[in-house]
């Protein structure tokens, strides 16, 4: 079977906490006595005292989730405003991101707890019961009971005018949808005839798979529930074709950019768009307080500042940020740490995972006739990826603290071997001549450039999102060594989702984007970013979308190394025991090492991440990644708290 699942559910297995052991598991939090007295945030005093607001005894679950704060958390004021910076109004996201309430959550030890839910029992890996906590509310007071779940899965997922293409598919296993049950109104059951390993890791996700919806909001938008006037003035005043549209459009849980639509994460958007500055206040009924009793989050308000990206390192070092990760880079870490000792703030370097900082991705799916069968020519790519000069580009724009290489296992991962990450990545401008001369490519014109069989010159447009500035440095000096070897590289800038709709499209050549997102590689690790299934893969995106689409869009694979990876994909997802599972991600791990369907650069770069000193409960090193971690998310954004007077120092 094909899995096309999110890649960070075998980092749990990774670091020994895989949920789902053999027969019945219950996943449970820590036992933490209840405190003696819920304390009410001070912000909230008048609006209870004048009854308009429910006390907090009445606003919280009956078992509500109590955050212990110890090891470098320390019990916080309630009250403050933090402020970000981020480049676009659709940041507003971001709050949904870093707000982390899920209905399970990795803790900063990659182990699975609940969150949202009291508990979850899972038996023999197929059969999954959420208990919810009773009492618990929707940021509009309204109750979260299993009419939530039940409403999405019968009137959303398995609507077919709602979701044509029926329920996400990580809630298919084998082409088997789950059975779905609710029993009461606070347990929901999943069950599969066969494991699902995956299910709980996607609840968990940065942008998680989410099971249920605010059922009392969006009936207003669904044509079987609501006043059938009311529903077409809405859709006309939305601009949309019909009310399936309009359901679409306004379920805007992950997008946070509704002030109406209720939520359970910890603030609450209040600020439509658009706007350069995104406000977000407490969600009053939020469901986690601390062993003090304190509800939190701590702040009372999330702020996000939309500014231009280029601007965001000189804006953090100018200290109008108190928490800022998101448009800096290591490139900015001098400029950044000078600028600490008068902006009240400090930095940190936290560890990142991914295959690459950035990578190329020559797109073997290109429309152009001519590039396309260059790039499916493996000693034009071996080629290319020996002119890149990665120990330059690590001393140059990493200083040297990063690990050049192709992409492949990081050290730490038992698939590790330098000789993988090693091949064809050394700067070796001969031997790459040799190869382009050996490829055809052995006609120049008058200015020392290659020219290609139809006689255009051998050069190239390599294209970027352009969101810092560290991108086009590095493309910079790749193309200065590109043409030592007769290449002309021009660099093209434009925003994330022109890059991907163009690469999609096989309008692109050559991409540039983030390296793989998890290289710290086990053998029961989803080997899907190192073979072609997933349309998010820009070497072969046309080859993803078929495997994705079963076949009803894009192409199927014609190459013949690409072929022997999905082979050996079909040897891993068919594997009995780990042992066929290793044997099976060797394999992949080699294909891709010698077939270099990617460019790998310089990986290990540590991620500055800066925050004021009156900033508190933040950890001075972690782990700053999507998935899993969800950035900051992973660390509670709602534990995090402000003190009236700023450290001195710097």
């Amino acid at each position: 079977m094909m899995l096309r699942h999110l890649l960070f559910a075998a980092l749990l297995i990774l670091l020994g906490a895989n949920p789902l052991r053999a027969e019945t598991d219950v996943i449970e939090s820590p036992q933490v006595p209840m405190p003696a007295a819920l304390l009410e945030p001070p912000s909230l005093h008048r609006d209870v005292a004048a009854g308009t607001l429910p006390s907090i005894g009445d606003r919280l679950p009956k078992v509500p989730r109590v955050i212990v704060m110890d090891g470098y958390r320390t019990p916080g004021n309630q009250g403050g405003t933090l402020q970000t910076l981020v480049s676009r109004t659709k940041d507003s996201r971001l709050l949904y991101v870093f707000g982390y309430a899920r209905l399970v959550v990795f803790n900063p030890k990659f182990e699975l707890e609940p969150d949202i839910a009291e508990k979850v029992e899972v038996e023999d890996g197929r059969k999954f019961t959420f208990h919810l906590r009773p009492g618990h509310r929707w940021s509009d007071g309204q109750p979260f009971t299993s009419e939530d779940f039940r409403f999405w899965w019968e009137e959303v997922a398995t609507n077919a005018k709602v979701s044509p293409f029926g329920p996400p598919t990580t809630l298919s296993v084998d082409g088997e949808l789950p059975t779905v049950e609710f029993p009461d109104a606070t347990t929901v059951v999943y069950t599969w005839s066969r494991p699902n390993p995956f299910f709980l890791p996607a609840l968990a996700g940065a942008r998680p798979l989410e099971i249920f919806t605010p059922a009392h909001y969006m009936r207003q938008f669904h044509a079987d529930f609501a006043d059938p006037k009311e529903l077409e003035e809405k859709v006309k005043a939305a601009g949309v074709k019909d009310w399936s549209a309009l359901y679409r459009k306004s379920d805007s849980a992950y997008e946070m950019d509704t002030p109406a639509f209720p939520t359970l994460q910890p603030w609450q958007v209040e600020t439509p768009p658009p706007s350069k500055r995104i406000v977000a206040t407490r969600n009053r009924y939020f469901h986690r307080i601390d062993q003090l009793g304190r509800q939190l989050p701590y702040i009372d308000q999330f702020v996000l500042a939309v500014t231009s990206s280029a601007l965001i390192p000189t804006k953090t070092g100018a200290g109008e940020t108190d928490l800022q990760a998101r448009g800096i880079s290591f490139n900015d870490y001098t400029f950044l740490k000078r600028s600490t000792k008068t902006n009240s703030s400090e930095i940190s370097l936290w560890k990142t995972v991914r295959g690459s900082q950035l990578a190329l991705y020559p797109n073997l799916n290109v429309n152009d006739p001519a590039w396309r069968k260059l790039l499916r020519d493996v000693r034009v790519r071996r080629a290319l990826s020996l002119a890149i000069n990665r120990k330059e580009i690590n001393n140059v724009i990493y200083f040297g603290l990063g690990l050049p290489g192709n992409q492949s296992a990081l050290p730490g991962s038992p698939f590790y071997r330098q000789e993988l990450r090693q091949a064809w990545a050394d700067y070796d401008l001969k031997q790459a001549n040799a190869l382009l001369d050996e490829a055809g490519l052995d006609r120049r014109d008058d200015d020392g450039f290659r020219l290609l069989p139809d006689g255009r010159r051998f050069e190239v447009v390599v294209e970027t999102a352009g969101e810092n500035p560290e991108e086009v440095d590095v493309l910079q000096l790749i193309r200065d060594s590109w043409q030592e070897i007769g290449l002309k590289m021009f660099i093209k800038s434009s925003s994330r989702d022109v890059l991907r709709n163009r690469i999609f499209a096989g309008e692109t050549t050559i991409g540039m984007w983030f390296g793989y997102e998890n290289a710290l590689i086990t053998a029961d690790l989803p080997p899907n970013e190192f073979v072609p299934v997933m349309q998010n893969s820009y070497q072969w995106p046309k080859w993803g979308q078929y495997v994705e689409t079963r076949g009803k869009a894009g192409e199927a694979v014609d190459l013949p190394a690409a072929e022997e990876l999905m082979a050996a994909y079909g040897d891993w997802t068919d594997a009995t025991d780990r042992d066929g599972r290793e044997a099976a991600w060797r394999k992949i791990l080699q294909i891709n090492s010698d077939q270099v369907f990617t460019f790998g650069l310089v990986a290990e770069v540590p991620q500055p991440v800066v925050a004021k000193h009156d900033l508190h409960n933040l950890p001075e090193t972690g782990i700053f990644n999507w998935e899993p971690g969800a950035q900051f998310g992973m660390y509670q954004p709602d534990s995090f708290w402000l003190s009236r007077e700023a450290k001195t120092g710097g």
